[in-house]
């Protein structure tokens, strides 16, 4: 039975880390069972591959491992000191500890959690005292963020080793998906969604999206980003920004009258038409046409044009219609309706 990586990169740093002179290839192939194997299985070629992808992930993980070729009659051997691969002595207080373990609890899902749960047993095992206990406040409210999206794990992973990725993402008012091409930054929890913002390949501009929307897989990109990074990725203002928060610009609507109370609590200004319609003044920003399609009829658009338009082509990919809407304009609407 083929013997797990991590099992093998275990048995090779403990083989390295505690002999007191360095091996050679060849002991340290009669010493692992899974090299063993390998070499009964193919070739002494294979069993060199291995070796390398395994010695070369070892050293990627931290480990130092020195090459020694006087040692063994001028056969190459491998040794890992354990005063090259000592961790220095971490001093951390009670209240940073207890940030610390407060943090770990944050995460819940699967890896995340383990993953936390894996850096408390380190520091726990370097001599950093954690007094779960001690800190009753930390637990009267138990902490989570929630990441149920199937998008959240790549796109981190891929936030942090700088990959571009590609996937489907559905618009908002959109009937069907579109590609996109994008270099992840940060990924940031906003009013209860998760999104990630990034350089747009094909638009070639920041943009932000919103896991929900991300259908299938995401799909990994293989190069380096294109784009600078910002030193500083603030997700939460370019969401803001996208949906209208802060925006200069304002937007003139026609709403009917008992409906969409969430555009009337960001007018700047209000004004009874008639019996059944008012007309609001609200902060125009990236995503408002998304949003206000999302009201149907109840909305009509007065202007700026670039506003209505977008609104009208969002109506239309709902409806299905490539024709005008005017037959899925309400017969009461006001003049001026989108058609």
């Amino acid at each position: 039975m083929a013997i797990a990586k991590a099992e093998r990169l275990m048995n090779l740093a403990l083989c390295l880390m505690n002999t007191r002179r360095p091996l050679s290839k060849k002991e340290l192939r009669d010493s692992i069972e899974a090299y063993r194997e390998a070499s009964a299985a193919g070739s002494e070629e294979a069993f060199n591959r291995m070796f390398e992808r395994d010695k070369d992930d070892l050293r990627e993980l931290g480990l130092v491992i020195d090459i020694d070729e006087s040692a063994l009659d001028g056969e190459v051997g491998y040794v890992a000191r354990r005063d090259r691969n000592r961790l220095p002595e971490i001093a951390l207080d009670a209240e940073e500890a207890a940030a610390l373990s407060l943090a770990a609890r944050v995460w819940q899902q699967a890896r995340l959690a383990g993953a936390a749960s894996g850096a408390l047993q380190k520091l726990r095992a370097a001599g950093v005292p954690f007094e779960e206990s001690s800190a009753p406040e930390h637990t009267a409210l138990e902490p989570r963020i929630p990441a149920r999206e199937a998008a959240f794990e790549p796109l981190l992973l891929a936030a942090r080793d700088r990959r571009p990725v590609a996937f489907d993402y559905r618009k908002a008012g959109a009937v069907l998906p579109e590609q996109r091409s994008v270099e992840p930054w940060a990924l940031e929890c906003w009013h209860g969604h998760w999104y990630v913002a990034g350089w747009d390949r094909d638009r070639k501009d920041a943009r932000v999206f919103r896991l929900s929307r991300i259908t299938g897989k995401v799909r990994t990109r293989a190069g380096r980003f294109t784009a600078d990074v910002p030193d500083h990725v603030d997700v939460r203002e370019n969401v803001a920004r996208f949906a209208g928060e802060g925006a200069t610009a304002t937007a003139r609507i026609r709403l009917r009258r008992g409906a969409a109370f969430p555009l009337r609590a960001k007018a700047v200004a209000t004004e009874p038409l008639d019996a059944d319609w008012d007309e609001l003044e609200i902060p125009y920003g990236y995503g408002l046409g998304a949003w206000l399609a999302e009201f149907g009829a109840d909305v009509v658009v007065l202007g700026p044009d670039d506003l209505r338009a977008d609104v009208v082509t969002r109506l239309r990919a709902v409806a299905g219609l490539d024709a005008a809407l005017s037959e899925n304009t309400p017969e009461h609407a006001p003049q001026g309706a989108q058609r």
